[in-house]
């Protein structure tokens, strides 16, 4: 019999028995979400080749999952908090599952562009379901801190999982397992939840939808993600770019003049504007920007510079997810109840640069083991144990009813966060290369080995160049980090809930 059908629900106190299994199943479908963002990324140049993409419409396959999952979380956020999240999780699932079916069996670019767009479509649902699962599901203050460790640790690090299984699919079977992979993760987690998952009662958000600011947050959103994206293949001074950049800073600001009108917003500004949450949303956004930019040029590094195959490119980002599982479990949950959320995240960020300052020092012979391996532990040990405070932290003293749209808002941070890593740490990486051909040219044009020489120094050249940017980025995340985070140590007493629901609030987090 189903333990949905047989037990009534949860009072919004009561610790739920069946917590620790539950917690099983959304790190399963964290993992499935996270990694299906870099795993797509290895087998494109075969999935290309097979399907008869044009070199002007690949990176379509990356954006259109993208822009849906970018455009569409905020509202994903608010169904979760109106259907309740366990529907919203298992709903997300089954769609995921289909679409990646789709886009394995994918016959030429329309479907494959398609099946990448409802994927991301169904990711904006079942993300932030996930992340206000845990919110609402484990209340107790050290439980939380292990819980937490655990999806930050997927959350981090899931990215150079899908880089490692993308080679080994790619390499060894196809690349239509790329998508073929997420129907049993999907399956088992849907399934998982159905029999497990029991939401508080009292939790959901009874609110009509506010349509306009759902119309306002997507297409501000996706012009936003469209603008970076577009930036990186046509130049930051295109027409369409400028117009994309253009058209979000206007719809964002409406959906804000909106929301701050509306009695029942789709994103109510208290959500965004409580100093703690808004520090989590920016140094994290800023945060992934300069580790999508670093998954992207040592991706091409090890391939194009070093030579390495797909799977033994994806192997030597082991030592990163490694880092990110210790800096998460080990450090970031044991300290979590301990000291200020605000002195697990800025140094942690600082140690993620000093990792990223490593990597400055890249030239065409660097040696894996002496330099970019320390790199990588330092990165994710810093990124691990900075994350998990912050996953922690962006459901702090939320009322139960906004936890869907609280926690889409940490996902919205690291979409758009990628979206302009991608785009401005590539376009700086070229410009530097550009710099570097031409100031030798008369060498680059000699020909022979030695035209291969300067051309992958040039390379080099551009992602240290690049790299000098995120170490910087890194520091002005620790930095706000420390400034914004004033809340005190997790487990002091119970936060204060906002809002006219303030007995309904998820202890989190004291000041």
């Amino acid at each position: 019999m189903s333990k949905t059908a047989a037990n009534p629900p949860l009072s919004v106190t009561a610790a739920d028995p069946s917590r620790w299994k539950a917690l099983v199943f959304i790190a399963l479908a964290q993992l499935m979400v996270v990694l299906d963002a870099t795993i797509v990324n290895i087998a494109l140049p075969s999935a290309q080749t097979d399907l008869g993409i044009s070199d002007g419409n690949r990176q379509w396959v990356i954006t259109a999952y993208a822009l849906a999952f970018g455009g569409l979380l905020l509202f994903g956020g608010r169904i979760a908090d109106k259907w309740g999240r366990k529907n919203a999780f298992i709903v997300g699932l089954i769609g995921f599952a289909l679409a990646s079916a789709l886009g394995g069996a994918a016959q030429g670019e329309a479907m494959m562009l398609g099946a990448r767009a409802l994927q991301g479509a169904f990711g904006a649902l079942l993300a932030p379901a996930a992340l206000s699962l845990l919110a609402v599901m484990f209340t107790d203050a050290k439980e939380r801190a292990k819980a937490f460790g655990i999806y930050g640790a997927i959350a981090g690090g899931g990215g150079a999982v899908g880089l490692i299984l993308g080679g080994v699919l790619t390499e060894y079977l196809n690349w239509r397992w790329t998508f073929f992979v997420n129907i049993p993760f999907a399956i088992v987690a849907a399934v998982g939840a159905w029999m497990i998952i029991r939401e508080p009662a009292g939790g959901r958000n009874r609110a009509p939808l506010d349509i306009p600011g759902v119309v306002l947050s997507t297409t501000g959103l996706v012009a936003l993600v469209y603008g970076f994206t577009r930036a990186e293949s046509a130049g930051w001074s295109d027409g369409l770019t400028v117009g994309m950049f253009i058209a979000s800073v206007v719809l964002l600001a409406a959906f804000v003049l909106v929301e701050s009108r509306t009695a029942h917003p789709l994103l109510p500004l208290r959500v965004l504007l409580e100093r703690n949450r808004g520090g989590v949303y920016l140094s994290l956004g800023l945060a992934v920007i300069a580790m999508f930019g670093l998954f992207l040029f040592l991706t091409y590094y090890l391939q194009v510079v070093k030579g390495f195959s797909p799977v033994t490119t994806g192997f030597a980002f082991l030592p990163m997810i490694v880092g990110m599982i210790a800096g998460s479990t080990q450090i970031g949950a044991r300290l979590m109840t301990r000291v200020p959320p605000r002195l697990l995240m800025g140094p942690g960020f600082m140690v993620a640069a000093s990792g990223m300052l490593l990597l400055t020092q890249l030239e065409v012979g660097s040696s894996y083991p002496a330099l970019i391996l320390p790199a990588q532990l330092l990165l994710g040990l810093g990124m691990g144990t900075a994350f998990m405070p912050a996953m922690s932290l962006a459901t702090y003293g939320v009322n139960p009813a906004d936890a869907g749209v609280a926690s889409a808002m940490v996902n919205t941070s690291q979409q758009v966060g990628g979206a302009i890593g991608t785009a401005l740490l590539n376009t700086i990486a070229a410009s530097a290369t550009t710099a570097y051909l031409t100031d030798h040219a008369a060498e680059a044009a000699a020909g022979g080995p030695a035209a291969q020489l300067i051309q992958a120094q040039a390379m080099v050249e551009g992602y240290s160049s690049a790299i000098w940017w995120a170490v910087g980025i890194l520091v002005a995340s620790s930095l706000i980090a420390l400034t914004l985070i004033t809340t005190g140590k997790p487990g002091a007493g119970d936060p204060v809930a906002e809002g006219a629901d303030a007995d309904m609030k998820i202890p989190v987090i004291a000041h």
